[in-house]
């Protein structure tokens, strides 16, 4: 089977994006399907896009899928940015039914991107604690240690200022606000600092779509902990998922 037919979909808040991926070079085989995540977002509704966007890829093979909640055994347990009828979900026997596909995985959405930066990107080969975050409409983590992932660990939700820390330092919460830089790497900071005292990391991988302006507010942060952006971008979740899948 060629590493190339495996595919990755992310099932995000506002869309749904799939693609082949090419396992050997860890980047997309082809351009990425988008089409926008329905409304509401039911198990019924997102499995119906999830098929027309493996329809739109047109590559056969194993499938992996990412969501936007705990997933235990395939078994959806939270929902966050999705409907809340996904809890109790069995989604892979759910997905594998309405596309007819081999649906190898479903896994958290951090967790794809952070086993993808670990196996392709800046956490390739490291040992130790290391914690990828994504920055986005909240904040996703992945956790692993000596390069095994420990799932579902949700840092997002850790308390900070009187709330979840996603409530105060997403990336969403930056647009929302209209915070500057400046100021949204104070909240980082914080928010950096709260993980340094409950794992102390060996390294922490900034991922998300604002990775890309890492340089904006990075810089800005001093931790005892080494700090760096993520190599693979908004990419990593389909990357990961695709890797998961190919690997059974």
């Amino acid at each position: 089977m060629s590493t190339a037919g495996v595919v990755g979909v992310d099932v995000g808040g506002s869309g749904i994006k799939g693609a082949p991926v090419d396992l050997e070079q860890g980047e997309f085989a082809t351009e990425r399907t988008r089409i926008e995540t329905p409304q509401p977002s039911t198990p019924e509704n997102v499995a119906q896009v999830v098929k027309e966007v493996l329809d739109k890829v047109g590559v056969d093979g194993p499938v992996g899928i990412t969501l936007p909640a705990v997933v235990r055994s395939g078994v959806v347990k939270t929902a966050a940015n999705i409907d809340h009828s996904w809890i109790g979900v069995d989604a892979v026997d759910l997905f594998g039914k309405a596309t007819g596909r081999s649906v190898r995985v479903v896994m958290n959405d951090a967790d794809a991107a952070g086993v993808a930066e670990m196996h392709y990107g800046i956490g390739r080969d490291r040992k130790g604690v290391v914690i990828l975050v994504t920055l986005g409409t909240g904040i996703g983590s992945a956790l692993f240690v000596d390069g095994e992932l420990v799932p579902n660990t949700e840092l997002g939700h850790l308390p900070l200022h009187g709330d979840d820390a996603e409530k105060w330092a997403a990336a969403s919460v930056r647009e929302n606000e209209q915070l500057s830089w400046k100021e949204f790497a104070h909240r980082l900071q914080r928010y950096f600092e709260l993980l340094e005292r409950l794992f102390w990391p060996d390294l922490i991988v900034v991922g998300g779509g604002v990775s890309k302006r890492a340089d904006r507010f990075l810089p800005r942060i001093e931790l005892d902990t080494e700090l760096a952006a993520a190599t693979l971008y908004n990419d990593a979740g389909i990357i990961g998922a695709a890797l998961l899948a190919q690997r059974g």
